[in-house]
């Protein structure tokens, strides 16, 4: 990535101009800068977590105001009209744009953002701690609406305890739920993180946990922990893949998926999420372990990300 000077945006119909206050920095911006999400707008300004102060209102738009703060997520754009957003699925709309891939996101000190996907933010968050949970928390908590829809199960198993990981771990704790950790073998640092949030176990992501588990949900974009996570969830169960990017899924035998065993992945969010997910967050307490940066330390966030170096989640601030 390489830092530049750009034109202001203009707020077109339907859209806001934000002062940019603070945008998260999230594993797919690190996809997309290794190349490994498809045709991206290039050139693109990455981020989507993003946290904006309301400049300037476009045409068309109600219910937003100079001076009103909001967050912007992944899902930037969908059409309304093809057969997903009729159906309450806009998450899967054929025509959707996303924040920081196919349009321009929070890397930067202005944004455009369609009104339709700028929320108000709690005010129990300042600007660098609501970062995450525009799609760590947001992805975290769809992919367990999706995991509690087969199964509103006690025992939650977590696969790679990162920033999504961290926040829905405390929404589980607050529901009274157990949650147990899978962290990268040896890290003693993740298990340390993920016991003082409430999980009731902490191990390796290749041991068995000491009891079956009733739902799984994998953030590490690693293939090889599907056929884990499926042996370690009890008949019935249901293992849920949240990354946009995952390895391959390596073959594995019948017998892990049979007994109505499920394998589902989680793809972007709705609205209903982020209307659901962020009054809860705020009712539930959540405390995001964040770490911020100058925007001008973007590559070297990346850089932390991908060597593991990271409790919690990083947030540059322009």
């Amino acid at each position: 990535m390489v830092l530049e000077q750009v034109r202001s945006p203009e707020p077109g119909p339907g859209q806001l101009l934000l002062g940019v206050r603070a945008c998260g920095v999230c594993r797919t911006d690190l996809h997309l800068v290794d190349g490994e999400l498809p045709e991206p707008k290039l050139p693109v300004t990455p981020g989507h977590e993003v946290v904006g102060m309301v400049q300037r209102v476009g045409a068309g738009v109600s219910g937003f105001s100079p001076g009103q703060r909001v967050g912007v997520p992944w899902l930037g754009f969908t059409c309304g009209a093809c057969r997903f957003c009729q159906s309450g699925r806009e998450n899967l709309c054929e025509a959707a744009k996303f924040t920081g891939y196919t349009l321009d996101g929070g890397y930067a000190e202005e944004l455009v953002a369609d009104a339709r996907y700028c929320f108000p933010l709690p005010d129990g968050f300042d600007d660098i701690q609501a970062a995450p949970l525009l799609c760590a928390g947001l992805i975290g908590y769809r992919a367990l609406r999706i995991a509690d829809a087969h199964s509103t199960g006690q025992r939650v198993g977590i696969y790679g305890f990162g920033a999504a990981a961290h926040i829905i771990t405390q929404i589980l704790v607050h529901q009274g739920r157990e949650v147990f950790a899978f962290v990268r073998p040896g890290d003693s640092v993740a298990k340390a993180f993920a016991t003082e949030l409430g999980a009731t176990w902490a191990g390796d992501s290749h041991q068995a946990p000491p009891a079956p588990l009733h739902s799984a949900i994998l953030f590490a974009p690693v293939g090889s922990l599907v056929p884990l996570a499926l042996a370690a969830t009890e008949p019935g169960g249901r293992v849920v893949c949240a990354g946009i990017h995952m390895s391959d899924i390596p073959s594995f035998r019948y017998d892990l998926l049979w007994r109505e065993r499920q394998l589902v992945s989680v793809a972007n969010l709705t609205r209903q999420d982020a209307d659901e997910f962020l009054p809860l967050a705020a009712s539930a307490g959540v405390k995001t372990a964040v770490t911020p940066l100058p925007l001008a330390s973007a590559n070297e966030a990346l850089r932390r990300l991908k060597a593991g170096e990271v409790r919690g989640a990083l947030v540059l601030v322009p």
